[in-house]
Protein backbone atom coordinates (compact mmCIF):
# COMPACT_ATOMS: atom_id res chain seq x y z
CA UNK A 1 0.00 0.00 0.00
CA UNK A 2 1.40 3.39 -0.98
CA UNK A 3 -0.87 6.09 0.46
CA UNK A 4 1.17 9.21 1.22
CA UNK A 5 1.60 10.45 4.78
CA UNK A 6 -0.86 13.21 5.65
CA UNK A 7 0.32 16.11 7.83
CA UNK A 8 -2.03 17.82 10.32
CA UNK A 9 -3.83 20.87 8.97
CA UNK A 10 -3.46 24.25 10.74
CA UNK A 11 -5.93 25.48 13.34
CA UNK A 12 -6.20 29.28 13.23
CA UNK A 13 -8.27 31.95 14.97
CA UNK A 14 -10.21 33.91 12.36
CA UNK A 15 -12.14 37.10 13.03
CA UNK A 16 -14.29 38.87 10.43
CA UNK A 17 -16.20 40.86 13.06
CA UNK A 18 -14.24 42.75 15.75
CA UNK A 19 -17.33 42.75 17.95
CA UNK A 20 -17.19 38.95 18.25
CA UNK A 21 -14.53 36.55 19.52
CA UNK A 22 -12.56 34.74 16.82
CA UNK A 23 -13.67 31.38 15.51
CA UNK A 24 -11.06 28.62 15.80
CA UNK A 25 -10.99 27.13 12.33
CA UNK A 26 -9.40 23.96 11.00
CA UNK A 27 -8.03 24.65 7.51
CA UNK A 28 -9.09 21.35 5.98
CA UNK A 29 -8.78 22.71 2.43
CA UNK A 30 -5.02 22.18 2.89
CA UNK A 31 -5.38 18.40 2.76
CA UNK A 32 -3.78 16.78 -0.33
CA UNK A 33 -6.88 16.71 -2.56
CA UNK A 34 -8.14 20.01 -1.19
CA UNK A 35 -10.80 18.87 1.28
CA UNK A 36 -11.50 17.27 4.63
CA UNK A 37 -12.72 14.18 2.75
CA UNK A 38 -9.10 13.08 2.37
CA UNK A 39 -9.36 11.97 5.98
CA UNK A 40 -12.26 9.59 5.47
CA UNK A 41 -10.91 8.29 2.15
CA UNK A 42 -7.56 7.47 3.72
CA UNK A 43 -9.07 6.02 6.92
CA UNK A 44 -11.64 3.82 5.16
CA UNK A 45 -9.34 2.54 2.41
CA UNK A 46 -6.36 1.88 4.70
CA UNK A 47 -8.57 -0.10 7.08
CA UNK A 48 -10.13 -2.08 4.22
CA UNK A 49 -6.68 -2.84 2.79
CA UNK A 50 -5.37 -4.09 6.14
CA UNK A 51 -8.44 -6.28 6.55
CA UNK A 52 -8.01 -7.77 3.08
CA UNK A 53 -11.27 -6.32 1.73
CA UNK A 54 -9.46 -4.46 -1.06
CA UNK A 55 -6.37 -5.26 -3.10
CA UNK A 56 -4.86 -4.48 -6.50
CA UNK A 57 -7.85 -6.08 -8.29
CA UNK A 58 -10.41 -3.92 -6.49
CA UNK A 59 -12.65 -1.27 -8.03
CA UNK A 60 -13.74 1.34 -5.50
CA UNK A 61 -17.16 2.85 -6.25
CA UNK A 62 -18.57 5.78 -4.29
CA UNK A 63 -21.62 8.06 -4.49
CA UNK A 64 -20.68 11.67 -3.91
CA UNK A 65 -21.51 15.14 -5.18
CA UNK A 66 -17.82 15.95 -5.37
CA UNK A 67 -15.31 16.19 -2.55
CA UNK A 68 -15.44 12.58 -1.37
CA UNK A 69 -15.13 11.35 -4.96
CA UNK A 70 -12.13 13.62 -5.48
CA UNK A 71 -10.49 12.34 -2.29
CA UNK A 72 -11.22 8.72 -3.20
CA UNK A 73 -9.85 9.29 -6.71
CA UNK A 74 -6.58 10.62 -5.27
CA UNK A 75 -6.26 7.77 -2.76
CA UNK A 76 -7.01 5.14 -5.41
CA UNK A 77 -4.46 6.71 -7.75
CA UNK A 78 -1.86 6.31 -5.01
CA UNK A 79 -2.93 2.70 -4.44
CA UNK A 80 -2.96 1.93 -8.16
CA UNK A 81 -6.55 0.70 -8.15
CA UNK A 82 -9.61 1.59 -10.24
CA UNK A 83 -12.11 4.18 -8.99
CA UNK A 84 -15.60 5.02 -10.22
CA UNK A 85 -17.43 8.10 -8.93
CA UNK A 86 -21.21 8.18 -9.18
CA UNK A 87 -22.48 11.76 -9.09
CA UNK A 88 -25.80 13.50 -9.70
CA UNK A 89 -26.01 15.27 -13.06
CA UNK A 90 -25.38 18.98 -12.80
CA UNK A 91 -22.38 19.01 -10.48
CA UNK A 92 -19.76 21.60 -11.39
CA UNK A 93 -17.48 20.53 -14.22
CA UNK A 94 -14.41 21.40 -12.16
CA UNK A 95 -15.13 18.47 -9.87
CA UNK A 96 -15.56 16.10 -12.82
CA UNK A 97 -12.25 17.21 -14.35
CA UNK A 98 -10.33 16.79 -11.08
CA UNK A 99 -11.61 13.22 -10.67
CA UNK A 100 -10.68 12.38 -14.26
CA UNK A 101 -7.23 13.92 -13.80
CA UNK A 102 -6.60 11.42 -10.98
CA UNK A 103 -7.63 8.59 -13.30
CA UNK A 104 -11.11 8.17 -11.90
CA UNK A 105 -14.16 7.30 -13.97
CA UNK A 106 -17.54 9.03 -13.76
CA UNK A 107 -21.09 7.70 -13.85
CA UNK A 108 -24.01 10.12 -13.57
CA UNK A 109 -27.32 9.65 -11.79
CA UNK A 110 -30.39 11.58 -13.02
CA UNK A 111 -30.41 15.05 -11.51
CA UNK A 112 -33.93 14.64 -10.12
CA UNK A 113 -32.81 11.57 -8.15
CA UNK A 114 -29.90 13.43 -6.54
CA UNK A 115 -27.52 11.61 -4.24
CA UNK A 116 -30.07 8.85 -3.55
CA UNK A 117 -30.00 7.95 -7.23
CA UNK A 118 -26.20 7.91 -7.13
CA UNK A 119 -26.25 5.52 -4.16
CA UNK A 120 -28.64 3.23 -6.04
CA UNK A 121 -26.27 3.07 -9.01
CA UNK A 122 -23.29 2.17 -6.78
CA UNK A 123 -25.27 -0.82 -5.48
CA UNK A 124 -26.06 -1.88 -9.05
CA UNK A 125 -22.39 -1.67 -10.04
CA UNK A 126 -21.37 -3.70 -6.99
CA UNK A 127 -23.86 -6.41 -7.94
CA UNK A 128 -22.77 -6.48 -11.59
CA UNK A 129 -18.96 -6.39 -11.33
CA UNK A 130 -16.45 -8.51 -9.38
CA UNK A 131 -14.06 -7.12 -6.77
CA UNK A 132 -16.07 -3.94 -6.05
CA UNK A 133 -15.65 -2.14 -2.74
CA UNK A 134 -18.25 0.42 -1.62
CA UNK A 135 -16.96 2.88 1.01
CA UNK A 136 -20.60 3.91 1.70
CA UNK A 137 -19.73 7.30 3.18
CA UNK A 138 -23.32 7.97 4.27
CA UNK A 139 -23.55 4.89 6.46
CA UNK A 140 -19.99 3.77 7.24
CA UNK A 141 -19.17 4.57 10.89
CA UNK A 142 -15.48 4.85 9.94
CA UNK A 143 -16.42 8.18 8.36
CA UNK A 144 -17.02 9.72 11.79
CA UNK A 145 -14.22 7.69 13.37
CA UNK A 146 -11.66 9.34 11.07
CA UNK A 147 -12.55 12.70 12.58
CA UNK A 148 -12.89 11.33 16.10
CA UNK A 149 -9.42 9.81 16.15
CA UNK A 150 -7.57 12.23 13.87
CA UNK A 151 -9.12 15.67 13.36
CA UNK A 152 -10.41 16.13 16.91
CA UNK A 153 -7.06 15.14 18.43
CA UNK A 154 -5.26 17.64 16.21
CA UNK A 155 -7.63 20.36 17.43
CA UNK A 156 -6.97 19.54 21.07
CA UNK A 157 -3.21 19.52 20.45
CA UNK A 158 -3.32 22.98 18.82
CA UNK A 159 -5.98 25.01 20.58
CA UNK A 160 -4.22 27.20 23.20
CA UNK A 161 -6.91 26.82 25.85
CA UNK A 162 -7.04 23.06 25.50
CA UNK A 163 -10.82 23.22 25.34
CA UNK A 164 -13.69 23.67 22.91
CA UNK A 165 -17.14 24.75 24.08
CA UNK A 166 -18.94 24.28 20.77
CA UNK A 167 -18.24 22.60 17.45
CA UNK A 168 -20.01 23.86 14.33
CA UNK A 169 -20.48 22.08 11.01
CA UNK A 170 -22.87 21.62 8.16
CA UNK A 171 -24.10 18.09 7.56
CA UNK A 172 -23.59 16.09 4.39
CA UNK A 173 -22.77 12.67 5.72
CA UNK A 174 -22.60 14.09 9.24
CA UNK A 175 -19.22 12.48 9.81
CA UNK A 176 -17.44 15.74 10.59
CA UNK A 177 -19.90 17.01 13.20
CA UNK A 178 -20.42 13.63 14.85
CA UNK A 179 -16.73 12.68 14.78
CA UNK A 180 -15.49 16.01 16.13
CA UNK A 181 -18.12 16.02 18.85
CA UNK A 182 -17.17 12.52 19.97
CA UNK A 183 -13.44 13.15 19.71
CA UNK A 184 -13.58 16.39 21.70
CA UNK A 185 -15.60 14.62 24.39
CA UNK A 186 -12.99 11.85 24.46
CA UNK A 187 -10.47 14.56 25.34
CA UNK A 188 -12.52 15.83 28.29
CA UNK A 189 -14.32 18.70 26.58
CA UNK A 190 -18.09 19.10 26.79
CA UNK A 191 -18.80 20.79 23.46
CA UNK A 192 -22.22 21.81 22.22
CA UNK A 193 -22.72 20.33 18.72
CA UNK A 194 -24.05 23.02 16.38
CA UNK A 195 -25.66 22.00 13.11
CA UNK A 196 -25.15 24.69 10.43
CA UNK A 197 -28.20 24.41 8.19
CA UNK A 198 -28.30 26.37 4.91
CA UNK A 199 -31.73 27.44 3.76
CA UNK A 200 -33.14 28.87 0.57
CA UNK A 201 -36.90 28.85 0.61
CA UNK A 202 -37.27 30.62 -2.74
CA UNK A 203 -35.51 28.08 -4.98
CA UNK A 204 -36.89 24.72 -3.90
CA UNK A 205 -37.11 23.54 -7.52
CA UNK A 206 -33.33 23.67 -7.76
CA UNK A 207 -32.67 21.48 -4.74
CA UNK A 208 -31.03 18.08 -5.35
CA UNK A 209 -32.38 15.08 -3.47
CA UNK A 210 -33.16 16.38 0.01
CA UNK A 211 -30.56 19.15 0.05
CA UNK A 212 -31.27 22.12 2.25
CA UNK A 213 -29.98 24.40 -0.50
CA UNK A 214 -28.75 23.62 -4.00
CA UNK A 215 -26.31 26.52 -3.70
CA UNK A 216 -24.28 24.96 -0.84
CA UNK A 217 -23.00 21.71 -2.40
CA UNK A 218 -22.56 18.62 -0.28
CA UNK A 219 -24.90 19.67 2.53
CA UNK A 220 -27.89 17.34 2.41
CA UNK A 221 -30.49 15.69 4.64
CA UNK A 222 -32.41 12.39 4.82
CA UNK A 223 -29.54 10.31 3.39
CA UNK A 224 -27.01 9.75 6.18
CA UNK A 225 -27.40 7.23 8.98
CA UNK A 226 -24.31 8.66 10.70
CA UNK A 227 -25.96 11.91 11.75
CA UNK A 228 -28.68 11.00 14.24
CA UNK A 229 -29.92 14.11 16.08
CA UNK A 230 -31.34 12.04 18.94
CA UNK A 231 -27.80 10.80 19.68
CA UNK A 232 -26.67 14.41 20.18
CA UNK A 233 -28.87 15.51 23.10
CA UNK A 234 -27.42 19.05 23.26
CA UNK A 235 -27.66 19.64 19.52
CA UNK A 236 -28.38 23.20 18.41
CA UNK A 237 -29.39 24.12 14.88
CA UNK A 238 -28.50 27.46 13.33
CA UNK A 239 -30.06 28.32 10.00
CA UNK A 240 -28.07 30.43 7.55
CA UNK A 241 -29.57 31.86 4.36
CA UNK A 242 -27.54 30.51 1.46
CA UNK A 243 -26.85 33.99 0.08
CA UNK A 244 -25.47 34.93 3.50
CA UNK A 245 -23.27 31.84 3.44
CA UNK A 246 -22.00 32.74 -0.03
CA UNK A 247 -21.33 36.33 1.03
CA UNK A 248 -19.36 35.07 4.02
CA UNK A 249 -17.40 32.75 1.74
CA UNK A 250 -16.47 35.70 -0.47
CA UNK A 251 -15.44 37.72 2.60
CA UNK A 252 -13.16 34.86 3.66
CA UNK A 253 -11.71 34.66 0.16
CA UNK A 254 -10.96 38.39 0.28
CA UNK A 255 -8.94 37.75 3.45
CA UNK A 256 -6.85 35.10 1.70
CA UNK A 257 -8.74 31.91 2.51
CA UNK A 258 -9.37 30.01 -0.77
CA UNK A 259 -12.51 28.24 0.41
CA UNK A 260 -15.78 26.85 -0.92
CA UNK A 261 -19.39 27.61 0.10
CA UNK A 262 -19.58 25.17 3.02
CA UNK A 263 -16.76 27.09 4.70
CA UNK A 264 -18.80 30.28 4.57
CA UNK A 265 -21.78 28.36 5.93
CA UNK A 266 -19.78 26.96 8.84
CA UNK A 267 -18.10 30.24 9.68
CA UNK A 268 -21.32 32.28 9.57
CA UNK A 269 -23.12 29.75 11.78
CA UNK A 270 -20.22 29.95 14.25
CA UNK A 271 -20.51 33.75 14.28
CA UNK A 272 -24.24 33.54 14.94
CA UNK A 273 -23.64 31.10 17.77
CA UNK A 274 -21.09 33.48 19.35
CA UNK A 275 -23.45 36.43 18.90
CA UNK A 276 -26.12 34.53 20.82
CA UNK A 277 -23.71 33.95 23.72
CA UNK A 278 -21.99 37.33 23.98
CA UNK A 279 -22.02 37.28 27.79
CA UNK A 280 -20.23 33.96 27.97
CA UNK A 281 -16.61 32.98 27.36
CA UNK A 282 -17.17 30.50 24.55
CA UNK A 283 -14.46 28.88 22.43
CA UNK A 284 -15.99 27.77 19.16
CA UNK A 285 -14.39 25.42 16.65
CA UNK A 286 -15.33 24.82 13.02
CA UNK A 287 -13.73 23.60 9.79
CA UNK A 288 -13.18 24.98 6.31
CA UNK A 289 -14.03 21.79 4.38
CA UNK A 290 -12.74 22.48 0.86
CA UNK A 291 -11.11 24.78 -1.70
CA UNK A 292 -12.56 27.36 -4.05
CA UNK A 293 -11.30 25.86 -7.34
CA UNK A 294 -14.11 23.31 -7.61
CA UNK A 295 -16.72 26.11 -7.63
CA UNK A 296 -15.51 28.48 -10.38
CA UNK A 297 -18.65 27.91 -12.50
CA UNK A 298 -21.12 28.11 -9.60
CA UNK A 299 -23.02 31.00 -8.00
CA UNK A 300 -20.09 31.61 -5.66
CA UNK A 301 -18.05 33.24 -8.42
CA UNK A 302 -20.89 35.10 -10.16
CA UNK A 303 -19.79 38.54 -8.82
CA UNK A 304 -16.31 38.08 -10.28
CA UNK A 305 -17.38 37.32 -13.86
Amino acid sequence: MQLRLQAPTPLVAISLDPALPPVWTKLEFLNPSGSTKDRIARFILEKAWRQGRIDARTTVVEASSGSTSIAMALACAQLGIRFIAVMPEGVSNERVLIIKAYGGEIRFAPKQEGIEGAIRITEQLAAAEPHVFLPRQFSNPDNAQAHRFLTAREIIDDIPSGRADAVVSGVGTGGTLVGLYEGLRDSGCLPIPVFARPVNLTRLADVECCSFSARIPGVVECVSTIFQPDALPDLETIEVADEEALATTRALMSKGYPVGPSSGLNYRAAQLYLAAHTNEDRIVVTVFPDRMERYFTTDLFQPFR
